[in-house]
């Protein structure tokens, strides 16, 4: 396909998105219809997709039209490209660019950043400073983050491994075990470290919301929310700790075995009516199901299906979660909440909120990971008992 074929291609996988069908059924079902499309067309085609997402509102703004060609015509305009060079109309290109197709700025704070307005003021509110800079890093392609597993390699180790099938990465500061992919990364499906265990892609504060934990050998562990099991499998590579996973809807563990047996760990799959026979456990974490504001970047069809009144929702469930978790905590453990969210709301408030309602709780460690510092948005607190009470 020639590069206009492929803008042509994403304006009309943009409409479909836009009407209201998932993003990723919209790129499958595109793909299942052109059979021509090489691979190279296919990951060209989804990059200008999900780039157009990020960037909707402002994208939008350029373009003229809140349409498919009018979110590509501001991408090219964002970029400071003339779209005559594509949109020629010529062997399967997009229409030549029509009168009135002028688009205007952004013409406020949200528009520009890429955020929906009614929750500007709680993002401004919970990033302060950090605001502008987090919601710039959210128009952006996402870094590409492996974890080491140590039960089967050491990060030299794992380094050389991906190197030698011409993947190249760095080291992550924000985790011992994380490592960035600089280049190579549409073979690590297929790569042999990836085959064999040595390597789990995570995001790397996702890594070092579990790094930070500090577990020892001989506890017992429960994951709460595990969901695919990315944060399970990282607190089992850990020697001597039994890990526990729950998700309310098992079907989303259903991958776990599978991926347990290839990073060489044992894990232990509960449903929610048999956690209750093997509590108490010596720490819970409860990653709950959040907003995702700090993984948008991932899934940026998420910044614009979120209403007030979800978010909303959402901090109920947290809340409920977080309490129904402490109850199988043991007398000295530790409850650890976590979520990839970068909205207080979500974070903070119902930390709080629970301290109000538990007054015999403390919380004793609170850390966040920022989008604008090279990893997804995470927030995390542990709590404990209050012991003095």
């Amino acid at each position: 396909m020639t590069p206009s074929a492929r803008v042509q291609a994403a304006i009309e996988i943009l409409d479909d998105i836009l009407a209201g069908a998932p993003a990723e059924k919209a790129l499958t079902g595109w793909a299942r219809r052109s059979r021509f499309a090489g691979s190279k067309d296919r990951a060209a085609i989804r990059d200008h997709v999900f780039d157009a997402l990020r960037c909707k509102r402002s994208f939008a703004a350029l373009g003229g039209a809140e349409t498919g060609r009018g979110l590509m015509l501001g991408s090219f305009r964002a970029e400071g490209r003339d779209p005559g060079s594509v949109f020629t109309g010529e062997r399967h290109a997009p229409d030549p660019v029509r009168e009135g197709e002028t688009g205007h700025a952004p013409r406020s704070e949200p528009e520009r950043l890429d955020i929906p307005d009614w929750l500007w003021p709680s993002f401004s509110s919970s990033l302060g400073s950090e605001s502008e800079p987090v919601a710039k890093a959210l128009q952006c392609r996402a870094p590409i983050h492996l974890r080491v597993n140590l039960r089967k390699a050491t990060v030299p180790d794992a380094i050389a491994a991906l190197a030698r099938d011409g993947i190249e990465v760095a080291r992550h500061l924000a985790c011992d075990t994380a490592l960035e992919v600089t280049s190579g990364a549409r073979g690590i499906s297929q790569n042999s470290a990836y085959l064999d265990g040595m390597v789990e892609l995570q995001d790397a504060a996702s890594q070092a919301v579990v790094a930070a934990l500090n577990l020892a050998p001989g506890m017992r562990v429960l994951d709460y929310c595990a969901g695919g099991g990315g944060k399970t499998l990282a607190l089992a590579a850990n020697e001597g700790v039994e890990v526990f996973s729950h998700d309310a809807a098992p079907g989303r563990m259903q991958d776990l075995p599978v991926r347990a047996n290839r990073a060489g760990v044992k894990v232990t799959t509960i449903e929610t009516t048999g956690i209750a026979r093997l509590a108490p456990f010596d720490l819970v974490l409860v990653d709950a199901p959040c907003s995702g504001s700090g993984s948008w970047r991932r899934s940026p069809a998420g910044k614009w299906a979120l209403t007030a009144e979800r978010l909303q929702e959402l901090t109920h469930i947290q809340g409920d979660i977080l309490a129904q978790a402490a109850s199988v905590v043991s007398a000295s453990g530790v409850l650890a909440y976590a979520t990839c969210s970068v909205l207080d709301e979500e974070n903070g408030l119902v930390v709080e909120t629970f301290l109000q309602d538990h007054p015999d709780w403390v919380e004793i460690h609170r850390q966040s990971w920022l989008v604008s510092q090279g990893t997804d948005g995470f927030f995390t607190s542990h709590l404990t008992r209050n012991r003095a009470r």
